[in-house]
């Protein structure tokens, strides 16, 4: 199975599950990237290059292939995704004076045209707008982290 990463996987991975002491972890991690079974969206990599965990962006920096343009297709579902109001709550008012970035919708999108499965640390809430409930809607698998490791059978 094919795996869209959110923003907040990665960093959960970079913050918590170091190269040295986990290294049988970071060896099918990179299996997976490299076989192109892990992917993501350009805006997941414009979130990491504002988080302050260094060895993701400087990793980020360095996979940058892995973290691609949205396509047309992709572009299309993000708007039959804010066709649902609902999910136009997903971008804050602030993020938009700002200029910030709003991936979850991208992330969503590439799973669709992809028929991949998104990995997301948010969980689902009723009448939230964030990944899992966007996912349940377009009828998209989710995972959180470890519900993903358990699915790729790790064990350590």
């Amino acid at each position: 199975m094919k795996y869209v990463f959110d923003t907040s996987p990665f960093s959960v991975l970079f913050k918590n599950f170091y190269r040295k002491q986990f290294p049988t972890l970071w060896e099918r991690f990179d299996e997976l990237v490299e076989q192109g079974l892990i992917v993501s969206t350009r805006e997941v990599a414009r979130e990491i290059q504002d988080c302050p965990i260094e060895n993701l962006r400087e990793w980020a920096r360095e996979h940058e292939n892995l973290f691609t343009t949205p396509t047309a297709a992709e572009a299309a579902v993000v708007s039959r995704i804010f066709a649902v109001r609902h999910f136009q709550q997903n971008i804050e008012r602030q993020k938009l004076y700002k200029g910030g970035k709003c991936a979850d919708p991208f992330v969503v999108a590439r799973a669709v045209v992809e028929s991949a499965a998104v990995v997301t640390m948010e969980s689902l809430r009723p009448n939230s707008a964030k990944i899992p409930n966007i996912c349940e809607r377009f009828e998209v698998s989710w995972f959180t982290l470890q519900s993903f490791m358990e699915r790729e059978q790790w064990e350590f």
